[in-house]
């Protein structure tokens, strides 16, 4: 008893410290974000592909689509707005991009390790994170090369030095775990290549600190069990169902995809000496929106704002922005509710802008984070290889 009681003191004091010494470093001058990801906080990457981003998406801040789905912005979003920096362009959006400040890589549908499928065939993208770290490393050498002409170019493209000292941040990995129960997988099939994802994932990291990435801030999945298009389309028995409404058996492999990610995150401290990674619990800040809806302000938890039809308002053929053609005319059946602001899901898929702020809010002063620092300190690797 009197040992668990010394541990629980060195851990209290150990976790007191970190945020101390973070309080007292100097905030970390982040010159840019470089993202990896999947629609959680892609910024106009699938958009740029397939040109499938339709009103009403961008409606409450951007007023009109703006390559998030999502009524607005985006946690990525929020993170560049704290830390003074432009939102990021898109890597594959060539029409008005700029990349002094960092590119985005993540496109929706994303997944950790290649699908065997087309876009149209599963929604899943081609743009996978193997496949985002080959558009890094081709941007990291040809954009020197071209900044090197001078005049435009210089004014679009990142100087050297700013890839060492940028943010490399990721959210990426749901799709793979729903990728699984989509092919009629059981969770033990899907969790039986949980080790091979986080390997691949691991695999990028340490690409990313070779060519000089040094500071990491790495979201785990969110609760996938609470999202409307999987529980319209994985319906589970009641017994499945906690009190939140969300199904169980799916939250708990998110879970425990979280669980390996950031035992890979240790393993990657210990590999990568020189970096400084933040594991984020994004799952928890999320979960709580579902179980607590009416204390963070939102109605109809599970419902998606923006869809046609079902018990959730969602319908995999007739989504946001969907339109019908009724007697010679093209009806919108894939309309938004009224106020956004107080529901959680936007589309069945992604969150609004009203939880995107909420979930942003509680993660940014590192009340979620291990080692629990702040967003702005995320620089520092101060206790987090003790």
């Amino acid at each position: 008893m009197e040992s668990h009681c010394f541990t629980y003191v060195v851990i209290t004091v150990l976790i007191a410290l970190s945020v101390r010494l973070a309080e007292t470093s100097t905030p970390c001058e982040f010159p840019a974000i470089f993202n990896f990801g999947d629609s959680n906080s892609d910024t106009g990457g699938l958009a740029a592909i397939y040109a499938y981003n339709p009103p009403p998406n961008g409606e409450s801040y951007f007023h009109k689509p703006a390559g998030r789905y999502c009524d607005g912005r985006l946690v990525i979003d929020f993170i560049a707005e704290s830390l003074k920096l432009p939102y990021l362009s898109a890597y594959l959006d060539s029409v008005g991009s700029n990349f002094t400040h960092g590119v985005n890589f993540a496109t929706a549908g994303s997944t950790i390790r290649p699908q065997n499928t087309t876009f149209k065939q599963t929604g899943y993208s081609p743009i996978s994170l193997d496949v985002q770290w080959n558009e890094f490393y081709s941007f990291y050498s040809r954009s020197q090369t071209t900044r090197q002409r001078g005049g435009v170019f210089e004014k679009l493209l990142p100087k050297a030095e700013v890839f060492s000292r940028a943010l490399y941040t990721f959210d990426i990995g749901q799709n793979d775990l729903t990728a699984g129960y989509f092919l009629n997988m059981t969770t033990g099939e899907v969790k039986a290549y949980v080790p091979e994802l986080l390997n691949q994932f691991k695999t990028i990291v340490k690409h990313v600190y070779g060519q000089g990435g040094r500071y990491f801030w790495i979201h785990n999945t969110g609760p996938v069990g609470c999202l409307a298009y999987v529980l319209e389309r994985l319906p589970v028995t009641s017994a499945q169902m906690d009190k939140a409404g969300c199904a169980s058996p799916f939250n708990e492999v998110a879970q425990f995809f979280n669980r390996g990610l950031k035992e890979a995150v240790v393993q990657l401290r210990k590999d990568l000496p020189l970096a400084a990674i933040t594991y984020v619990d994004v799952y928890s800040v999320k979960y709580s929106l579902f179980s607590q809806s009416k204390k963070h302000g939102f109605e109809q938890p599970l419902r998606a704002c923006c869809g046609h039809g079902g018990e959730y308002n969602y319908n995999v053929s007739t989504g946001c922005g969907s339109k019908m053609e009724v007697n010679g005319k093209d009806i919108l059946v894939g309309k938004a509710c009224k106020d956004p602001s107080v529901w959680i899901n936007w589309d069945g898929y992604h969150f609004t802008e009203a939880a995107n702020k909420q979930i942003f809010d509680q993660i940014v002063n590192g009340s979620f984070s291990d080692p629990p620092i702040p967003l702005k300190m995320a620089c520092h690797r101060k206790l987090e290889h003790s």
